[in-house]
């Protein structure tokens, strides 16, 4: 399984996959992160991916006691798929 590593100086969440970098940005306002951004290697979509980059960059987020605004239709909708991320909704309105 791939790791998620969190590049601060570009403020994303990438990934190495066997197709090239799969990557989540994001923005930083105080302890609030905004993820507005995901992509994978299109040779690669629909194969788990996208979820694992994001699952990763979730629990990274939550070590660092962030609450995240997924403006990202795709994070919105990992988040939304399990409870076990409802303490990190920044908003609870935009769930």
């Amino acid at each position: 399984m791939s790791v998620v590593r969190d590049n601060t100086d570009l403020n994303r969440f990438e990934m190495d996959t066997e197709a090239g970098l799969a990557i989540a940005d994001y923005r930083l306002n105080g302890f609030t992160m905004t993820i507005y951004h995901t992509e994978v290697p299109a040779r690669l979509r629909g194969r788990g991916h996208g979820g694992r980059l994001v699952m990763g960059a979730l629990s990274q987020a939550r070590s660092k006691s962030y609450k995240i605004v997924p403006s990202c239709w795709f994070v919105r909708e990992v988040m939304s798929a399990s409870s076990k991320y409802d303490d990190l909704w920044a908003d609870r309105s935009s769930k």
